[in-house]
């Protein structure tokens, strides 16, 4: 289930909103409580000390030496004060004690007057008392601020303020205890937590729908590419991938699709290559067999044999070539071969491949042009990869030139790079066909149809040998009349004396 990355991601948005409810309730919880209990600790002790201040002043005005006494007699005068202080406050209750924790008046919220008779004077026998442990803590003469039962004392918990009540040589008297149920917080608490929770439900499912919406874009393109690929490794490279808007996701998507053509074009050549290969080795051998069969069989006269044996050694020679070219395509692809850089004059490479092929060119009757920017022009490149590069374009510019027709090789340089070219006029080279004639085994029957010989790895050689040095070649062609192989090879400065002498400068 969790395999999916659609999955994945929402999940994982929902736990983060879950957390971020909890984590939000529990800290606007925290600080409602907060909040709220200091606020009715003040209040709390805003009457606490009101109350305190005026039956301190009114005892030591009354002349009563006991407390207890002096609280029996000023009923009439104490319980209308705490009803008026507590009233103006919700659920505030107020209690009077003496020194022993024991109840002695209360006012303020209904439920205090409980312990009261008609006369608002306490009933001892119902009036509960202080905790000993509350008592304890009194007689140390200090405030006392609690958030519980108070030890047993309530049922429920209540927000309390205790002041303890003083006389003037500091004992202890009794206290005035202030105090409030938490009930009224816990339920705005309730209220603000659900008012929480339903607002971020809605905002929660707003933004999954969002989420939904905005993962199953992204996530939709990569299934595709997933059951593409998938298709890819069944062989079947023609499946593409939708592409839809301009964003990141759908530049994948088009690079996926640009890498399906490439595998699809590949596997095309793959096939193209296998069938060539079989046909070029099948054709050579299936004609050396038959006519050494027909040697050994006396199907061929003898005054024929030497006739037939030329034409089987031709064909031995031409798997010869193939072999070796085979070896070398291998040998190139798996970075067997290095290319020694040196410096050399390409001038004087061209002029001896022209030399070298001056039978064939006065054969054709060709008219010969050499033209270059200087005699010696100099070339940091491996010196027999090139010439082997140069001499193949220079023999297929003579086998396909027109008779009588202009055969030229050009040597320019051009912003820090010798171009080397060789034109030649005949049929050339079909507009269409053009962007393939460096593939294997390209031999176009409409443009090459004069070559009987070879076997169409001569340019995929050239051009693999030249990305192998890092430069570019290409062809143009005008279908009818001409076609011209240009390639370029980086310019360096002519070798010191010491180098030429040696035969070569190691770039």
């Amino acid at each position: 289930m969790f395999k999916s990355v659609f999955i994945k991601y929402i999940s994982v948005f929902m736990l983060i909103n879950i957390l971020s409810i909890v984590m939000s309730a529990i800290i606007i919880t925290s600080l409602v409580n907060t909040y709220d209990e200091n606020t009715k600790m003040r209040t709390l002790s805003n009457v606490a000390y009101s109350i305190t201040d005026f039956v301190i002043d009114d005892y030591n005005n009354s002349g009563e030496k006991n407390f207890s006494g002096y609280l029996n007699e000023s009923l009439n005068d104490i319980k209308p004060i705490l009803d008026v202080m507590a009233i103006n406050f919700d659920n505030i209750m107020v209690y009077i004690t003496d020194s022993q924790g024991n109840i002695k008046l209360t006012g303020g919220a209904e439920n205090a007057q409980q312990y009261t008779d008609s006369s608002g004077m306490v009933i001892a026998e119902n009036a509960p008392a202080y905790p000993p442990s509350v008592v304890t803590e009194l007689q140390k003469g200090e405030r006392i601020t609690r958030n519980d039962t108070l030890d047993g004392f309530f049922e429920n918990n209540h927000i309390t303020y205790i002041l303890p009540i003083n006389s003037k040589s500091g004992d202890v008297l009794g206290s005035v205890m202030t105090c409030t149920l938490t009930s009224t917080k816990d339920a705005l608490l309730d209220a603000m937590i659900k008012t929480i929770i339903m607002s971020t439900l809605w905002l929660m499912l707003a933004a999954l729908i969002a989420v939904y919406l905005i993962s199953e874009k992204l996530v939709s393109p990569l299934r595709a590419m997933s059951k593409a690929a998938k298709a890819f490794a069944s062989g079947h490279f023609d499946v593409r991938v939708p592409v839809h808007g301009n964003d990141e996701v759908a530049e994948l998507a088009e690079a996926f699709n640009n890498m399906a053509g490439s595998l699809e074009h590949s596997e095309e050549m793959r096939r193209l290559f296998l069938a060539n290969v079989s046909h070029d080795l099948r054709t050579p051998m299936t004609t050396i067999s038959g006519f050494i069969d027909g040697i050994l069989d006396g199907a061929i006269p003898p005054e024929k044999h030497s006739y037939y044996l030329e034409v089987i050694a031709g064909e031995v020679r031409r798997l010869s070539r193939l072999v070796s070219s085979l070896l070398d395509i291998t040998r190139i692809q798996a970075g067997e071969r290095k290319f020694n850089m040196t410096a050399f004059d390409i001038c004087e490479q061209a002029r001896e491949i022209i030399i070298a092929s001056e039978q064939r060119l006065e054969a054709k009757n060709l008219d010969v042009v050499f033209d270059a920017d200087a005699d010696n022009m100099f070339v940091s490149a491996d010196r027999d990869a090139i010439h082997q590069i140069l001499y193949n374009i220079c023999d297929n510019a003579i086998k396909f030139s027109r008779e009588g027709g202009r055969y030229e090789i050009g040597i320019h340089e051009k912003a820090g790079k010798i171009i080397v070219s060789v034109y030649n006029d005949g049929d050339g080279i079909m507009s269409e066909d053009l962007p393939f004639v460096f593939d294997r085994f390209y031999k176009s029957d409409k443009s090459r149809g004069l070559d009987k010989t070879g076997v169409g790895l001569g340019l995929y050689i050239a051009r693999t040998i030249i990305d192998a040095h890092q430069e570019k070649i290409w062809a143009e062609s005008e279908y009818g009349k001409w076609c011209r192989f240009s390639f370029t090879l980086p310019r360096t400065n002519p070798p010191k004396p010491d180098d030429k002498k040696n035969g070569e400068i190691t770039k």
